[in-house]
């Protein structure tokens, strides 16, 4: 994956990646399966700007009953989305900048979730790339904020079910994954030693520190 964005001259046509929308019975009922599982998978955005896509290579699970997940302390107005059966989306806005988007996990009624860190861009790369305003394209979705901004999710995806046909869904992978590592989670500060953090060795489009990328 280079890092540098293609040109019209280098992409002869917008065919779009082909994809297969994943079925909810192929996602694992285990946030950490989950969320292992998800990498080399496919995150697709349907907006009227056009269609975004890109592939998951970094993750981190937060299952039932982990102190630093948002359902630690019970159901909320705002957390309600998280508690829907498997595959649907669960978007919240933090530090008063940026939205994440994260994967309910387990089933109905049971809080848990898998966040998604980073994308490698497939479709769309010339509106990522005006939506984020940057240059490179391991840059347009490395980091759980940035990949929000790129692929325009917001709270009006909150909640969506991404097994379906609709403005954000899940797609199989595109070609095979390579090896997947995993680590501690970034940026939490209750259980941090907990290795819930799954990412794809080698992409470019990874986050963290370089000691959690290798």
């Amino acid at each position: 994956m280079s890092n540098v964005i293609p040109t019209s001259a280098d992409r002869p046509d917008d065919r779009l990646t082909r994809l297969r929308r994943l079925r909810r019975a192929e996602l694992p009922l285990a946030t950490v399966a989950l969320a292992r599982y998800l990498i080399g998978k496919v995150l697709v955005r349907e907006h009227a700007d056009g269609r975004t896509s890109g592939r998951i290579v970094e993750t981190e699970a937060y299952p039932p009953g982990d102190a630093s997940g948002h359902a630690f302390r019970g159901p909320t107005p705002r957390n309600r989305a998280l508690y829907l059966e498997r595959g649907h989306a669960y978007v919240y806005f933090v530090y008063g900048s940026s939205y994440m988007c994260n994967v309910t996990s387990e089933s109905a009624r049971v809080g848990a979730g898998v966040l998604l860190r980073a994308l490698e861009p497939l479709d769309g790369i010339d509106l990522m790339a005006l939506r984020r305003g940057a240059g490179r394209l391991c840059d347009l979705a490395r980091g759980p904020g940035r990949l929000a901004a790129a692929m325009a999710i917001d709270r009006r995806c909150d909640g969506i079910d991404l097994c379906a046909a609709g403005d954000l869904w899940l797609a199989a992978a595109p070609w095979a994954t390579g090896p997947i590592a995993r680590s501690v989670r970034i940026g939490i500060t209750s259980e941090i030693g907990r290795p819930r953090r799954f990412y794809e060795r080698g992409s470019p489009a990874v986050s963290g520190p370089r000691r959690l990328r290798a």
